[in-house]
């Protein structure tokens, strides 16, 4: 039986409305959920929110409004997109939460405790976008190469760091198995930032940055946004609470069927776990937040705990730029999700972001290459097929029988090894393959003209479409869930659509 699947996306700053980029994360996310759901597998999909640092401070005084209003007001925005793209995560975590909170800084005390945490006065250029200090081998032309368009900053202040150039070694290790970052050449980029890595600040002086989580025992710093955002990924599952709530009560069934225990041993410790993220994510992701655990770990294990396990897999996705160019508001060419959905529906963007855009590299999205594909392969393309073949099966009474089930067997371990790959694409491939056999089979048979000629052979030729078409129903779930189930509905029922599945956009 599979191991429990946990699965994250990474949680994006609230400076800003959500954008495609992240769209296509969490859609890439939400289609794994539902796919490994469908197979029988327990599944836990998190997602959530990072609400401080300096750039939430700056744009929460630029609006007028006190850090908690403004991060309210944004984190709503984010968790509406549960509803807008359909996804069916467990859990949106959001960073200022009490939990969180907590469990960041008893995370900061088992890293302290391990020796890993000093104090030292520091100067450098610190870029606000990054919210990290840069050194001389991170700058292109004196500035920070994801934010040439701003200074960097520089600052001088006492501050806690982490020994990250500790971990080289363990790190190198963890990156050998081939499974520990997918694709191939991100795990070797990752394996050369593990070779030459410096210490890295962890806190920010309260009185340059107030908005953030305490440092515990030091009131006059707060963490360091990465630091204390990382350990979200396992806070979502209950951890400290449920670890600590292990240690302090005897040991017994009781204890042992705790609901939150569960969730953090269940899905991180004794599932597999799989984090996704952006490419620029990289040293973040696989480096810093990985020795962070190491760190903790040892200070468990020291204490006769069991050790928190390094993330199996983490997936990273590319950029979307539009018309060649990357998005920024400046140019103007900034794509919001919302409004796609808006004019094109739910499914349609899932189906442009997990087939027309590659996995892991940059995918080029415009308005009017959006709207040329959904023309060509969801208006003209599945929605007609699906009213052709509806159509035929009410006007010669030919009914799905109630025992015929979809022989999905093959078709689901061919898209399972895609998804497992996490080529959504090609696993999208797969099915329009279906779709376009279908049509070629209707040209081919041309049982709406049969049925004049020889009904029974014409009524088998509709019926053999109608399976068809229910099959690729099914395989649609993880991927389209709306419109898969409208299919199913329409097939059930034995109706034609109303309207158009996916209306034609002139």
């Amino acid at each position: 039986m599979s191991r429990p699947l946990y699965l994250t996306t990474t949680i994006p700053y609230v400076n800003a409305e959500p954008h495609i980029g992240f769209a296509l994360e969490i859609v890439q996310a939400d289609v794994l959920a539902r796919f490994h759901r469908l197979e029988g597998r327990e599944v836990f999909f998190s997602t959530g929110t990072d609400e401080y640092g300096q750039k939430i401070f700056q744009a929460a005084q630029a609006e007028g409004e006190g850090g908690q209003d403004y991060v309210d007001r944004y984190a709503a925005r984010f968790d509406d997109l549960k509803k807008v793209l359909n996804l069916s995560y467990d859990n949106f975590i959001r960073t200022s939460s009490p939990g969180h909170i907590t469990a960041a800084q008893e995370f900061w005390k088992l890293c302290d405790q391990n020796g890993d945490i000093y104090k030292k006065l520091y100067k450098g250029l610190y870029c606000v976008g990054c919210e990290k200090f840069l050194q001389a081998r991170d700058l292109i032309n004196g500035k920070c190469p994801l934010h040439p368009s701003s200074e960097p900053e520089e600052i001088e202040e006492e501050n806690y760091f982490f020994r990250f150039s500790r971990y080289s070694d363990d790190l190198i290790k963890y990156l050998s198995n081939e499974r520990a970052i997918v694709p191939e050449w991100r795990r070797q980029e990752a394996l050369n930032l593990a070779r030459e890595l410096d210490d890295f600040s962890i806190s920010r002086n309260r009185e340059r940055l107030p908005w953030g989580v305490p440092v515990p025992g030091d009131e006059s710093h707060v963490m360091y946004v990465w630091f204390g955002a990382f350990v979200n990924y396992i806070s979502t599952l209950g951890w400290f609470h449920s670890a600590k709530a292990s240690r302090d009560r005897p040991h017994s069934a009781k204890a042992s069927r705790d609901k939150p225990s569960n969730l953090f041993e269940k899905f991180w410790q004794e599932g597999e776990t799989i984090q996704m993220a952006g490419k620029d994510m990289v040293k973040f992701q696989s480096l810093m937040w990985q020795a962070m655990l190491m760190s903790a770990s040892a200070t468990l294990k020291k204490g006769g705990s069991p050790a928190i396990k390094n993330t199996d897999t983490i997936f990273y996705h590319g950029f979307i730029i539009s018309g060649g160019t990357k998005m920024s508001k400046s140019l103007g060419n900034i794509i919001n999700p919302l409004d796609l959905v808006c004019e094109y529906g739910t499914d349609a963007v899932r189906y442009f972001l997990l087939r027309h855009v590659h996995p892991v590299e940059d995918g080029d999205v415009t308005p009017e290459s959006f709207k040329e594909i959904y023309n060509a392969h969801l208006a003209n393309g599945l929605g007609n097929l699906v009213s052709r073949i509806l159509k035929m099966a009410v006007t010669n009474d030919v009914v799905l029988p109630l025992s015929s089930e979809p022989n999905l067997s093959s078709a689901n371990v061919s898209e399972g090894a895609k998804l497992d790959d996490f080529e959504f694409n090609k696993a999208m491939d797969n099915i329009w393959e279906g779709v376009c056999g279908l049509d070629e089979e209707i040209e081919r048979t041309q049982p709406f003209k049969k049925i004049k000629i020889d009904s029974r052979e014409a009524r088998a030729d509709i019926l053999s479409l109608l399976t068809q078409l229910n099959q690729i129903a099914f395989r649609l779930q993880p991927f389209l869930p709306d419109t898969a189930a409208k299919i199913i509905d329409l097939i059930t029922k034995h109706q034609v659509p109303d309207t158009p599945l996916f209306p034609r956009k002139d």
